[in-house]
């Protein structure tokens, strides 16, 4: 007779570096205040701040699946983290004037659109991020780093081209999760005629 797998206790290692990606957001939100993005030592500060949190993403993920810790707790914090601190930083580099308002609310509504409409269909279904999600997300990750480092002329240039970049792979990650959503609502009304 097989045992039945022991339920996993939301008390892991996994889910405690997902709650410290959560705690860390605030933390560098006051230091993009304080370096106002005009000092130099606190916007690398809060490039290296961003830089880590960043990376604590593919570590908890890591120590999730290798170790067995997947748990649900895990599924909704993870993207929450994820939103929180590029949500975040966003707005902040938009206050400081270091990037368009227009970049920061499109980006906004396509992640909180798409995590809404991934909530909404969990119940049939797991939309599960492709590669295009992930590209995505590193791609904001290196824009916002990008922004945050006191790049002397002509290199800062580059970080709206990064942006730009994932401005438009955000827009089109976020029309093919709707793709699939569409897809996925017409295969269950056909199931229920």
């Amino acid at each position: 007779m097989r045992s039945e797998p022991r339920p996993v206790s939301p008390w892991n290692i996994a889910n405690v570096v997902t709650v410290a990606r959560i705690f860390l957001v605030p933390v560098f939100a006051v230091v993009v205040i304080v370096s106002g993005m005009e000092h130099s030592g606190w916007r690398m500060l809060a490039c290296a701040m961003f830089v880590f949190i960043s990376a604590t993403d593919f570590v908890d993920g890591w120590l999730a699946r290798s170790r067995g810790l997947v748990t649900e707790f895990g599924k909704l914090a993870d993207p929450i983290a994820d939103k929180t601190l590029i949500g975040t930083s966003l707005v902040l580099l938009s206050f400081h004037g270091v990037l368009p308002w227009w970049v920061t609310a499109l980006i906004l509504l396509r992640e909180l659109g798409i995590t809404a409409l991934r909530m909404a269909v969990l119940r049939h279904s797991v939309i599960a991020a492709g590669s295009g999600g992930k590209l995505k997300t590193v791609l904001q990750i290196t824009a916002v780093a990008w922004y945050l480092w006191p790049w002397p002329e002509p290199l800062d240039l580059v970080g709206p081209w990064l942006m730009g970049a994932a401005v438009i792979l955000t827009v089109a990650t976020g029309m093919d999760y709707l793709w699939k959503a569409f897809k996925l609502r017409g295969s269950e009304a056909g199931r229920t005629r």
